[in-house]
């Protein structure tokens, strides 16, 4: 109640300075224009695909170019040289990302968006692997005298090489994994294939009964008759282990961050407006992801709100 509240508020607020001019509320829903550049994490990239495929139902006339570059690509963009408003992050902004965007005179506006539940894959034929421990994780990925072959893991599985695909050190999916699993960010074995595109971890890992990788929950669920997801600690990657955290260490956050200076136009304040509205929704978990707690959802419209206030919007 609280959140929609606000919301209303928002869209009053929104409604109110649409133009010197004057149009009418109805006017500017039909007649928003604008682009509104997204880039960034992979496992956001769906989330904010399906929102601003909604929104330009509402808003049609409004160009939403969304990029999958990594978290740490995305945030490149963002800070130097403004060329996005809105970077999809698996991660939170580092300290000198922080700073690199402040020298550049860019405020990057944090929103959590969801939670996700990093899940590790093999293919479905091997038989052999139904759960990992953290420690034949680390074992696998580790940059000094990993697991070469499956039977290094573990002596009864087979002696042949473990063929890797990952996330490259762009993305917040690989800091977050490597720092969850090795205890350090960034710590991690670089013979691996590694790509931005989880769709190509998904093939690469389809293809070959020796295959391991690992990629956001999302990708895992729209794609389960193509690989197998594997139990960390005996626990198995889903919805409902994510959301209660029992899918430790490997369930995370999800954000977006938002250029405070895009919101001062129209079509960023009603696009940020109608994206947090739908990270409680049944489009979150649709897509593979937890949605968001009411409570949380209401700090980031408080947030959105202040902001607002502030910037005289």
């Amino acid at each position: 109640m609280k959140r929609k509240l606000l919301a209303f508020i928002l869209m009053v607020t929104a409604t109110l300075i649409v133009s010197a001019g004057g149009n009418s509320e109805k006017e500017s829903e039909t007649d928003l224009l604008g682009s509104i550049k997204i880039a960034g994490s992979s496992t956001v990239y769906p989330v904010s695909t399906a929102i601003a495929e909604e929104f330009n139902r509402i808003y049609p006339q409004v160009e939403i170019p969304i990029q999958s570059t990594g978290t740490g690509g995305g945030f490149k963009n963002f800070f130097t040289s403004g060329k996005t408003d809105i970077n999809n992050a698996s991660r939170p902004i580092k300290q000198s990302e922080l700073e690199a965007a402040r020298a550049n005179g860019i405020e990057p506006v944090e929103f959590q968006v969801a939670i996700d539940g990093i899940t590790v894959v093999v293919n479905p034929d091997a038989d052999w692997v139904d759960n990992l421990t953290v420690e034949q994780l680390a074992h696998i990925w580790r940059p000094i005298n990993p697991a070469i072959k499956w039977s290094d893991v573990n002596s009864k599985w087979p002696s042949e090489k473990i063929q890797l695909y990952g996330p490259t050190s762009a993305s917040g999916t690989f800091d977050y994994f490597t720092e969850a699993i090795a205890g350090e960010e960034g710590s991690s074995r670089s013979d691996y294939q590694g790509t931005e595109q989880d769709n190509t971890i998904v093939q690469a890992v389809a293809g070959s009964r020796y295959a391991l990788g690992y990629f956001g929950l999302a990708y895992y669920i729209e794609n389960q008759d193509k690989v197998k997801a594997l139990k960390i600690n005996g626990v198995k990657p889903s919805i409902e282990s994510a959301k209660s955290g029992e899918y430790s260490p490997l369930s995370r956050p999800l954000f977006i961050y938002v250029n405070r200076d895009s919101l001062k136009r129209e079509e960023v304040r009603r696009f940020v407006q109608f994206y947090l509205e739908k990270t409680t929704s049944d489009l979150i978990r649709q897509i593979g992801y937890v949605p968001l707690p009411e409570e949380k959802a209401d700090q980031n419209m408080e947030k959105l709100n202040q902001i607002l206030k502030e910037l005289g919007e």
